[in-house]
């Protein structure tokens, strides 16, 4: 039977999720509540799409709550109770979304009491939390903006980041890989950005030098630090700072290593870029790749990156890491910046291309069919990279 205040007829559904996902075609990637307005058999409905999720992304938490949708179903304590921290908490076992927050080793001031339940079989808890934010980042949205960036496109340098709170960034890093296996970790430090930082910003003011970089990158397109020489290679002929380059325009980089690596050939920028146009836009927003779609062996990435834009934050390169970022002299190996004038490309005719570039890209065309972008992509988190890959291009009638 289900509680007594979730059996009115009309109810708001009020999903805090503190990590970035997908549902129902929504990104859930914000720190404030996200309400829903439905009925209980809507909401149990939903309530079991959102548990099925959360096992299968483990460290995800997704803290629900159902409040009747007219106060006057709520006494008044009950209405201030719910209306600070009371909710219902999704987890594989009745208590894993308190114990995983601690066992995780997260030091933050909070206050918890629980009491467990049951709704449509789903074990749930109903949990009362007060968390506070460390003053200095709450206080920093008084600062006065950087100004200087007129040239980019004001969706871009408006567009804040919710990693400007370093317990959410620290939340996603918990359970996101960042550091190519067998690379220490201690390379570079990951941080936060305060509240005036935009991802188009330069290293105005910075000690230490730094890049952004989105969190997609590494969760849905399994990009490593350090960044290999090719993917390098093309942000720096290209002239684009890593979060400038579309995530889109990622996955094809990142399905070309991957294709070149289980063919034994070296990917090459220019081979690369050879299977595409680029053609910037004024005023400067994110450069998007363009298939040349007589000659492109890669199909277009279905993924959706509509939410990528607000979860940048901080990549500062420490001394240890100084050989994998810099060169020699003290340049960058790529641009750490937004760039204004990015390089241009249409039409690049094989004759342009060294001898080794002309091998991947004669190689790369000879598959009759269109290669799955994201298919390639998965391989990176896969068990058995190799056997995936050549079961690939096994269907493609090439190996």
């Amino acid at each position: 039977m289900a509680p007594s205040f979730l059996r009115v007829m009309s109810l708001v559904m009020i999903v805090s999720i503190g990590m970035s996902c997908c549902f129902g075609g929504k990104g859930f990637c914000r720190l404030e509540f996200w309400p829903i307005n439905i009925d209980f058999k809507t909401s149990k409905g939903l309530l079991v799409h959102l548990r099925e999720f959360s096992i299968q992304r483990s460290c995800v938490r997704f803290l629900v709550r159902l409040v009747p949708n007219s106060n006057r179903h709520l006494s008044r304590n009950t209405r201030k109770g719910m209306s600070s921290s009371d909710s219902v908490s999704l987890s594989t076992s009745s208590s894993e979304s308190v114990e995983s927050g601690k066992s995780r080793g997260r030091q933050v001031d909070e206050e918890c009491t629980s009491s467990r339940g049951m709704v449509s079989g789903i074990p749930m808890e109903t949990v009362r939390e007060v968390r506070e934010d460390p003053p200095e980042e709450s206080a920093e949205s008084n600062w006065p903006a950087k100004g200087g960036y007129g040239w980019v496109a004001a969706n871009v340098r408006n567009q804040s980041s919710l990693f400007r709170w370093s317990r959410l960034l620290n939340s996603w890093l918990n359970c996101t890989p960042v550091i190519a296996k067998g690379v220490s970790g201690s390379i570079v430090s990951l941080e936060r950005v305060n509240a005036i930082d935009r991802v188009c910003h330069g290293q105005e003011g910075a000690t230490k030098k730094f890049f952004y970089m989105y969190m997609c990158h590494f969760s849905q397109l399994h990009v490593r630090l350090p960044l290999d020489d090719f993917t390098m290679g093309v942000l720096r002929e290209l002239d684009v700072a890593p979060t400038q380059l579309h995530p889109n325009s990622w996955a094809y980089m990142q399905a070309l290593r991957i294709l070149c690596q289980s063919l034994y050939l070296e990917p090459s920028p220019y081979a690369f870029l050879y299977f595409y146009d680029i053609r910037p836009h004024q005023p400067t927003s994110w450069l998007s790749l363009i298939s040349r779609s007589s000659i492109s062996r890669l199909d277009t990435f279905s993924q959706s990156f509509k939410h990528f834009k607000d979860e940048y934050f901080k990549v500062m390169v420490k001394e240890e890491g100084k050989p994998y970022f810099l060169n020699v002299d003290g340049s960058t190996k790529f641009p750490y910046s937004w760039t204004g004038t990015p390089s241009r490309y249409k039409d690049m005719r094989i004759d342009e291309l060294s001898a080794g570039d002309k091998e991947v890209a004669k190689t790369l065309m000879k598959f009759v069919d269109k290669l799955p972008t994201k298919s390639l992509v998965r391989v990176y988190n896969s068990v058995h990279p190799i056997i995936d890959i050549e079961g690939i291009c096994l269907l493609l009638k090439l190996c």
